[in-house]
């Protein structure tokens, strides 16, 4: 039973983490096509507050993943690999909250077009994820 209420709490956190990750760089598109000061500075708080919401969120999904890998001892090739794209993911995380901060500081060098294929990085790797606890092959 607590085995299933920590796998439970533990996709319910990915989801909304993943939720985070699908919205903000969605946010950095906006962000990089206005120019007024109100919408620019509207959208600095609308990231902040996200990043804020979502970082206890990834911090709780990964947690909980390390806890049903380490404490039920769950191994093959495909966790590896399922935890170098978690890893990954991590990294796109702290990222996103650099780009944020570049925003806010008026220093954002990179367009919009980025940052709509910046959007999709999440997305692949959800899908990769997926596939792999889906499948297990390895």
């Amino acid at each position: 039973m607590l085995f299933l209420s920590i796998k439970a709490l533990h996709i319910i956190f990915v989801t909304s983490w993943f939720a985070g990750l699908f919205y903000l760089p969605r946010l950095f598109v906006n962000h990089a096509m206005v120019t007024d000061k109100a919408t620019v500075e509207r959208l600095a708080l609308m990231e902040n507050k996200l990043y804020r919401f979502m970082t206890p969120l990834g911090i709780l999904a990964v947690a909980l993943g390390m806890w049903l890998w380490f404490g039920y001892g769950f191994s093959g090739g495909w966790l590896h690999a399922k935890t170098a794209l978690v890893t990954f993911l991590i990294v796109y995380h702290l990222y996103c909250g650099r780009v944020m901060r570049a925003f806010a500081e008026g220093r954002n060098t990179r367009s919009h077009v980025w940052y709509r294929f910046f959007n999709e990085i999440p997305v692949l790797v959800l899908f990769a994820v997926v596939f792999l606890v889906m499948l297990k092959p390895f």
